[in-house]
């Protein structure tokens, strides 16, 4: 793993991705993984659930590939000090294999995760339509989003989407993010790597877990006319579960359709589906978050908890 001094100045937000998810090995079962340093006060929650799975997939054979995980955010992540990651390899059968991976900090826990692995099987073959949406071609790329809109953006917004990003969002509407109407619970936005991803399942998997936690939280939002932004708003992601069900190519569009059918009791809960440009369904997740009003009296501990 490249450690943070010998990181070049020259390296691009995706190889900058993929070597945070290149974990240091320090013992059998137990990793190491750094951050990025992006001035955000806590860890991006898309990279612990990445670190997480690829300290799981270290200890299975290669033949088994993750068809799930349901993971716990249990405390912020400080993204000054390194992650360990201990892996417990619960169960290995004929055809499942089962790992739950702790991450700390501090001598404590920050997240829990449970990882299954499965060999490759043929069975019975189906999956739901894909919603029939722009193509990423005709909306506007992250560049033209700058240009246009982020001259008048809040300042906290503006940090957000200033920095170079590993994952490229392309939404197909932009009426949540320019004003405070009141909107359907759904998000429609293409996901694609910014740079090139090698061609192996456990990585790709990795980096699709990473990307999967950008914008979902934000949909269970949009029928209150409220963005993860608002400072008044404490936002962070509370659980995270995602299936595996197809190969997956982050170096090509993938359409993230979310819809959010509950928000109660300072919670929001969010659903994903991902499919490819040809409408083939390749994963679904989906998110419990916090959503309350942040209690005035109470110092501000980070940042909002999106970002990529």
């Amino acid at each position: 793993m490249t450690s943070e001094n010998s990181k070049t100045n020259t390296q691009t937000a995706v190889e900058e991705l993929l070597d945070i998810l290149d974990l240091e090995v320090l013992e059998r079962n137990l990793y190491r993984g750094r951050s990025p340093k992006t001035g955000w006060q806590r860890v991006f929650g898309g990279q612990v659930i990445g670190q997480a799975l690829v300290a799981a997939q270290r200890t299975v054979p290669e033949d088994r590939h993750v068809h799930s995980l349901h993971g716990y955010f249990l405390r912020p992540g400080d993204p000054s000090v390194p992650i360990v990651y201990e892996v417990d390899r619960i169960r290995d059968g004929g055809s499942f294999t089962t790992r739950r991976v702790i991450g700390i900090q501090h001598g404590k826990a920050i997240f829990s995760t449970s990882v299954s692995f499965q060999i490759q099987e043929e069975g019975l073959d189906f999956h739901m339509s894909m919603p029939n949406q722009a193509d990423p071609e005709t909306l506007m790329s992250e560049k033209e989003l700058k240009s246009k809109f982020m001259e008048f953006a809040p300042e906290n917004v503006k940090a957000y989407w200033k920095r170079e990003r590993p994952i490229e969002v392309r939404a197909t509407s932009f009426e949540h993010f320019i004003s405070n109407k009141k909107l359907p619970p759904e998000q429609y936005v293409w996901v694609r790597a910014t740079g090139p991803i090698p061609e192996n399942q456990a990585l790709q998997a990795a980096v699709l877990a990473y990307a999967s936690d950008m914008t979902l939280l934000d949909t269970a939002l949009y029928p209150h006319g409220r963005k993860v932004f608002d400072k008044d708003l404490q936002v962070a992601s509370l659980d995270h579960a995602m299936w595996f069900h197809r190969p997956i190519n982050m170096n090509e569009w993938l359409l993230f359709a979310q819809d959010s059918p509950n928000s109660n009791g300072g919670r929001g809960l969010t659903r994903g589906s991902l499919y490819t440009r040809d409408g083939l369904l390749v994963a679904s997740c989906a998110q419990e978050g916090l959503i309350r009003p942040r209690d005035p009296n109470r110092t501000n501990s980070g940042m909002p908890k999106k970002q990529s």
